[in-house]
């Protein structure tokens, strides 16, 4: 009986030395899991979908279509940073999310009571609207997450966050495999309307439970913590301004630039070789629907496994350099051997590298930038910036098809682009680490009894130290 009195206690602090957490950080850890699974349930419903329609008019207006979302979002930026810099934060989030809600709710009756006047023209509508929604919905996400959280929780436990945006990003596309013949695809609108809605729910619970960062460490770090009470304020083309004045989220913003002109030229790949083996809609979603499911499948094993420890381990510069060089690698396999398999493991493996390392690491750097930096900055980087790299990589992957450049002549532009990449993540790691200063909060021990269970190489004190 003593031995299992002893046991007892134990269990809640094994769980915590093994997840690297504190006792006090598993509740929000757990909401933030929750907020991520429900908005990637919801976009992952409608991607395949969007895939789908978006190769109607072939693949050379997709090119058109990318140009169409870039300046949308750069249109849209400055209406956010507007919402950013005037309302509180549970408020400009809530427009966030209910705007994309009221859209899908316009779709699903288009669909519903004027089907006749749906064609091409509403397909390309649709796919830059869920362009758009899609980049949004999760930078708002994340801006919150830099914002309810330090540098040393976003790189103990923003991917282990992740986890739970990839059994929405697995259970999205299963969903829609099961419900799109019994509901109808318009039905499904209104079922991403509604998991955006409990992602919101979640967005509230999260606030209400991570505390406001305070301290030293945040503002030497952050420009200082604001009150849910009080606005951001500042000017609606602050995060436009910031980008350029700012080396640190200009080489941010530099980072996701070639990491879209990359991804782009793998995803037109992709595209051709879907279009030359599948001629219907049907049978292109279903193939680009499986694709994205094991993909996020391999995501969920390195999110399980590798990436907290390559993040603590190496810190933030080796995660952010893994994406280049296995890309790098990726095309000269390509080059090498051009066929549909090689493509698809192209794809899976640095999809799953970008969502499983990449994307945690890569949120980490903006828990050191002021708080209308996290919300104005990152909007106009994680969006404009993120679709002018899908236009460049469009149109210069158009072109070279234009010219007749094979795969080979292809790998001497890209693997250039990808080494500069690469040194850009690791000046941006080294250059994090620099503008950390950890608060009393981030520097205080682990008690003994979860201390003696990361006795080993402690993930927890080797990130204090660091920091």
């Amino acid at each position: 009986m003593r031995q299992a009195t002893k046991a007892a206690p134990r269990r809640p602090r094994l769980l915590q030395a093994l997840l690297n957490l504190r006792r006090e950080e598993v509740g929000p850890v757990l909401i933030a899991a929750l907020f991520f699974f429900l908005v990637l349930t919801a976009l992952m419903l409608l991607r395949p979908a969007r895939d789908a329609l978006g190769m109607e008019r072939g693949i050379e207006n997709i090119r058109w279509l990318f140009i169409g979302t870039a300046v949308v979002t750069l249109a849209v930026n400055p209406l956010f940073g507007w919402l950013v810099g005037r309302f509180k934060r549970l408020q400009f989030i809530a427009a966030t999310y209910g705007f994309f809600v009221l859209s899908l709710v316009g779709f699903w009756a288009l669909l519903t009571f004027a089907p006749g006047a749906v064609g091409r023209g509403s397909g390309q509508v649709f796919y830059v609207w869920f362009s758009v929604f899609n980049l949004f919905v999760t930078m708002v996400f994340w801006a919150l997450l830099a914002d309810r959280f330090t540098s040393d929780q976003g790189k103990r436990f923003f991917a282990l966050i992740s986890v739970g945006g990839t059994l929405g990003a697995i259970f999205g596309p299963w969903l829609t495999s099961r419900l799109a013949q019994p509901l109808g695809t318009p039905n499904l609108l209104l079922l991403a309307g509604g998991f955006l809605l409990l992602a919101l729910a979640a967005a509230w619970l999260l606030v209400r439970t991570a505390a406001d960062r305070a301290g030293p460490g945040v503002a030497a770090t952050a420009g200082g913590a604001a009150t849910e009470a009080e606005r951001i304020g500042g000017s609606a083309w602050a995060g436009l301004r910031a980008v350029f004045r700012s080396r640190y989220l200009a080489a941010i913003a530099g980072y996701i630039l070639l990491m879209t002109v990359l991804a782009t030229f793998i995803y037109f790949t992709r595209l051709q070789m879907v279009a030359a083996v599948a001629g219907s809609m049907d049978a292109r979603a279903a193939i680009l629907g499986s694709i994205d499911m094991w993909t996020q499948v391999a995501v969920l094993l390195l999110q399980l496994t590798l990436t907290g420890k390559i993040i603590q381990r190496f810190g933030l510069g080796v995660a952010l350099a893994i994406l280049p060089v296995a890309t790098a690698l990726g095309f000269i396999g390509l080059a090498i051997y051009g066929s549909f398999v090689v493509l698809i493991l192209l794809e899976a493996t640095t999809r799953a590298l970008q969502r499983g390392i990449t994307r945690p690491a890569r949120e980490a750097l903006f828990t050191v930038v002021s708080r209308e930096e996290k919300y104005k900055a990152k909007a106009f980087v994680d969006t404009f910036m993120y679709r002018t790299g899908d236009v460049i990589g469009a149109q210069t992957e158009g072109a070279l098809g234009r010219l007749g450049l094979a795969m080979g002549g292809l790998v001497g532009v890209l693997i250039p682009l990808a080494l500069a990449w690469a040194a850009l993540g690791l000046w941006l790691g080294r250059a994090q680490a620099r503008r950390v200063t950890p608060s009393p909060a981030e520097m205080a021990p682990l008690p003994p009894d979860v201390r003696g269970e990361l006795a080993e190489p402690s993930a927890i004190q080797h990130t204090t130290s660091r920091a």
